[in-house]
């Protein structure tokens, strides 16, 4: 498995917040794939295709989604800016015998994206208490996504009471239309999701609550 999780001298606020974050929370937490990103992706994009297609997963945390895509045959890079995370997808990966399909790389996303084109390209929750340019971001994983590819988002619209953000009154979400229309897709592409379904969340201490997300799937259509 190819990796880049080296522990630099990064102290940049986002490297310092997720890794302070990440310290804190049980490795176990965060290991099963996203839910409703699972549904997205069986429903359109149930597998990757002869010789194995390429994914990214954009915030990856401890590699739910990523181990999920691999363990159906997909080429996945996760991409988070906490080395500590990263360090445990590498972990999970070797655990679940997925070297081969799993590469770590630590970008701060606003400073830095991987190269390449992908033909899936997710990022469940990528949401930060820190400053970035999050829109920019968005806007660049799009740029990602292969002819005939999938760009998935699963988003909070609403704050679970366990959230690193809760407490924050001021805190508002934007909806699914905004989100879509912040990606500035322009021709080319065809939505296959944009909405905000209610589901019941699981915290980590084993607590529920009722929570709602925005789901946006967007296809680059092949061009002539």
């Amino acid at each position: 498995m190819s990796s880049d999780t080296t522990r630099t001298t990064d102290t940049t606020d986002s490297a310092a917040f997720w890794e302070n974050h990440y310290a804190g929370v049980d490795p176990q937490w965060g290991t099963r794939p996203n839910a409703v990103l699972a549904e997205v992706v069986t429903a359109l994009a149930p597998a990757p295709g002869a010789g194995g297609g390429r994914a990214l997963d954009l915030g990856c945390g401890h590699g739910g989604d990523a181990l999920w895509l691999a363990s159906l045959g997909w080429d996945v890079t996760a991409v988070d800016v906490s080395a500590t995370a990263l360090e445990r997808v590498a972990a999970g990966a070797d655990a679940a015998g997925l070297t081969d399909r799993v590469h770590t790389s630590r970008h701060d996303l606003a400073r830095s994206f991987p190269d390449g084109a992908f033909e899936l390209v997710t990022a469940s929750y990528f949401h930060t208490p820190v400053e970035i340019p999050r829109e920019q971001v968005l806007r660049r994983a799009a740029e990602a996504v292969a002819p005939g590819g999938l760009l998935v988002l699963v988003e909070h619209a609403s704050l679970a009471p366990w959230s690193w953000r809760d407490g924050h009154e001021d805190v508002t979400f934007p909806s699914p239309d905004d989100v879509l229309a912040s990606l500035r897709l322009g021709d080319g592409w065809r939505t296959e999701h944009c909405h905000a379904p209610e589901r019941t969340a699981t915290g980590p201490g084993g607590e529920t609550a009722t929570v709602t997300d925005n789901v946006i799937a967007v296809r680059r259509v092949h061009q002539d």
